[in-house]
C-alpha cells in the first residue's frame, strides 16, 4: 500500500511537470516578441517602435560584417542580456529581457574552453539573429 502511494504520487508529480509552461526557444518567435517592434521584422531598424526614438535602432543584418565577417555570438547574447551595457546600447535605452534569462541552460564556450551555462532562449534569439546576417 505504502509503494501504491508513493509511486502515485511520483505519477502525479510527473504529470505536473509535464503540464508546465515550457519556455519558447524558437529564436524567431522570439525576435518577433521582443526585437521586431524596433528593429523590425528584417533586422534592419525600421519597426513601429523605432518611429518615436530620438536614433535609430541597430541594423542587426550587418553584425557579422562589422566584425570582419564573423558572427559575435557570446557579444551578442551580451547585448541582449544587458551584461555589457548597463541598460544602453548605442546610446538607446534597450528593455529589459529578463524572461529570455529564465528556464533551463545550455553549456556554451565563451571563450577559451570556458563552458556557461546560458539561458536557451538567449542562446536561440542569439542564433536566429545570425541567420539575419547579410552576405
Amino acid at each position: 500500500m505504502r509503494w501504491a502511494m508513493i509511486l502515485s504520487g511520483l505519477g502525479v508529480a510527473a504529470m505536473v511537470a509535464a503540464c508546465a509552461v515550457q519556455p519558447e526557444t524558437d529564436g524567431k518567435v522570439l525576435f518577433h516578441d521582443y526585437c521586431a517592434g524596433c528593429h523590425g521584422e528584417s533586422g534592419v531598424g525600421d519597426g513601429p517602435a523605432a518611429i518615436g526614438l530620438a536614433r535609430k535602432p541597430a541594423d542587426l543584418t550587418r553584425i557579422a560584417a562589422k566584425n570582419g565577417g564573423v558572427f559575435p555570438r557570446v557579444r551578442v547574447m551580451s547585448w541582449i542580456d544587458g551584461f555589457t551595457r548597463a541598460g544602453k546600447h548605442g546610446g538607446q535605452v534597450m528593455p529589459v529581457f529578463d524572461p529570455l534569462l529564465t528556464g533551463p541552460n545550455v553549456l556554451i564556450d565563451t571563450g577559451g574552453g570556458v563552458m556557461t551555462p546560458t539561458p536557451v532562449q538567449l542562446v536561440a534569439l542569439s542564433d536566429y539573429v545570425e541567420t539575419l546576417q547579410r552576405k
